[in-house]
């Protein structure tokens, strides 16, 4: 099966360390949801996972990597 990595962590860490829950409340989720995908155990959906860069003010391929 194909693998998703993504940086959310990192990211999270280099936007004055935003909380899960801020990020769930910018990306429209819940903070669960933002915990699975951060650590590998939900792949977002596509709209997911552009709201998550949104959130970020970053480009897709900077938060996800398709390995």
């Amino acid at each position: 099966m194909p693998k998703i990595q993504n940086r959310i962590r990192r990211l999270r860490f280099d936007q004055q360390e935003m909380t899960q829950q801020e990020l769930a409340e910018k990306a429209g989720c819940t903070r669960q949801t933002v915990i699975a995908v951060e650590q590998g155990k939900y792949v977002p959906s596509l709209e997911l996972a552009f709201k998550i860069a949104r959130a970020f003010d970053v480009p897709l391929e900077d938060v996800f990597q398709y390995e």
